[in-house]
């Protein structure tokens, strides 16, 4: 710059009022303070505005979010031991209610004869998200599965809802006082401290899958799920691969006439296909970045959900979601609960003990957890603390019969006579019954027995997949297997982590499964 163009700046520079060596700081006229004042005032306004308007914004999505308790039942479950590194693994219980409590849930629910009934948790599936964060196990279970509903207590209007006598479907439980039931019953069943639940209903459903946009599913023949009687969905779906959304996809998830054998299990194979689905294409959609898109998904996600306290704002959801995107979808695995038919209904099967305890103890489903940092030690599996050994009651059990042998003579006396020199001084042996148990296992009926089960499986070297809840036994029950038909040393089998194939694992980066339709449901 010229000496001729510093002098021609010099004025522009009195016009507007700074005037002086930059170098050692300008100074500045009364017109020019003037116009810097209105200047930062109306900058500070309009960003106040903004940060008013989106602080409205925030507070209106956190509005429409409804919220209820997350367990209602008396007992509690141990919360998972940290692993090595401290991490801790969670646990979200997916609810799906049929409610028919308005006349758009009416409309898409059908059967006008329920409108306003009680609703059912029709749809229920366990998410599990290890504690590195490294894969994610999802377990179904079927509506139908009988089960003990706990003692359950309405926290609007403090109505207790007595414990089920004897076993009933799980997806009454949700009419036990809300969905903190259904999270109570879970517990109760499978020893697993759930630390959250989402529910949604029909509107949801269709409201959110519209908001995703389509997700591709697929069918080997065309099929209607609707028969002479008019039961069914009414999804119509031509063979091959077709993205649903909106009421299209809520048909999908409902579907049970035209899937297979046209039975809830069926019905949980296809909605483990779509979320597998849904999570793909929300991976790789970059059009919902889009704030339109966002906004639109926001408004309808917190308008269709009802979750615990702990997820009860955006910024708990928008976590938790960021929780959930660390896992790739090839380390997701869908299950459903192994069970078998009683009548009409179903029941676990100890080959769902065995997918319970692998999340238990947060190991994959997929098998890929070589390496994999172990829990810290603590003094029992579950953290839960033990009474003293003299204290803790310990019925023992002669389960040696097999169906080849009999039951070995006197192992009930002989083990409980270990335990009682052991320290166990209220060990007492039960000669009156001979059962048959295929390996030696320690049962309690409630979670606060859990650490004194689990210190007596520790005294015996009973490993802690062979300590199971139960509420066919009144406390610490010890039931000597035929493993164990000799000796006063019990010898472990090898432990067998595989997830069970009665589990029917899927793998959420399977582009390939497709549905299969039963000819009964097929059209040309």
């Amino acid at each position: 710059m010229t000496r001729n163009s510093v002098r021609d700046v010099e004025p522009v520079a009195e016009k507007v009022g700074v005037v002086g060596d930059s170098r050692h700081g300008a100074r500045r006229s009364p017109r020019a303070r003037r116009l810097l004042r209105w200047s930062a005032t109306t900058l500070a306004v309009l960003i106040l505005g903004s940060a008013t308007a989106g602080y409205l914004y925030y507070r209106h999505l956190n509005g429409n979010i409804k919220k209820d308790e997350l367990n209602l039942g008396d007992n509690k479950v141990a919360e998972p031991t940290p692993n090595a590194a401290g991490q801790t693994p969670l646990n979200l219980l997916l609810i799906g209610s049929d409610a028919r409590d308005t006349e758009e849930n009416q409309q898409l629910g059908g059967a006008r004869e329920t409108f306003g009934s009680t609703p059912l948790a029709d749809v229920q599936m366990l998410v599990h998200l290890s504690a590195d964060r490294s894969n994610m196990s999802v377990v179904s279970m079927p509506r139908d599965t009988l089960v003990k509903i706990p003692k359950c207590t309405d926290p609007d209007d403090d109505k207790e809802y007595p414990a089920s006598e004897g076993r009933v479907m799980t997806n009454r439980s949700l009419g036990h006082g809300g969905p903190g039931c259904t999270v109570a019953t879970w517990q109760e069943l499978t020893g697993i401290h759930i630390d959250h639940f989402v529910m949604v209903d029909f509107a949801g459903v269709v409201s959110m899958a519209d908001a995703v946009g389509g997700v591709p599913v697929c069918v080997d023949a065309n099929i209607l799920s609707r028969d002479s009687q008019g039961h069914g969905s009414g999804l119509k779906l031509e063979k091959g691969t077709t993205p649903v959304k909106g009421e299209q996809a809520l048909q999908w998830l409902r579907t049970r006439y035209g899937f297979e054998d046209g039975s809830d299990l069926a019905r949980a194979k296809a909605q483990h296909m779509y979320m597998n689905s849904m999570v793909r294409t929300l991976r790789e959609n970059a059009t919902l970045s889009s704030p339109n898109k966002l906004r639109k998904l926001a408004e309808e996600a917190t308008e269709a959900l009802t979750v615990d306290p702990g997820l009860d704002t955006v910024k708990k959801l928008y976590d938790l979601s960021n929780e959930l995107r660390k896992v790739k979808p090839e380390r997701i695995t869908m299950t459903t609960m192994p069970n078998r038919y009683v009548g009409a209904r179903v029941e676990p099967t100890e080959d769902a003990e065995q997918l319970f305890r692998l999340v238990r103890e947060d190991i994959a489903l997929d098998g890929k957890d070589a390496g994999k940092a172990s829990p810290a030690p603590s003094a029992t599996a579950s953290g839960d603390q033990a009474a003293d050994d003299d204290e803790i009651g310990v019925l023992v059990q002669n389960g040696t019969r097999t169906d080849t042998l009999r039951a070995a003579s006197g192992r009930a006396s002989t083990v409980a006579g270990l335990l009682v020199e052991k320290g166990f001084t209220k060990a007492d042996a039960d000669t009156t019954s001979a059962l048959s148990e295929d390996r030696t296992v320690v049962r309690y009926p409630s979670a606060e027995l859990q650490g004194d089960a689990e210190r007596v499986a520790t005294s015996l070297g009973i490993p802690a997949g062979s300590v199971e809840r139960s509420t066919d036994v009144s406390g610490v029950t010890l039931v000597v297997g035929a493993d164990w038909r000799d000796g006063t040393t019990y010898k472990a089998p090898e432990k067998d982590d595989r997830t069970p194939e009665s589990a029917q694992a899927l793998n959420g980066a399977d582009e390939d499964a497709c549905m299969h339709v039963n000819p009964g449901f097929t059209w040309s």
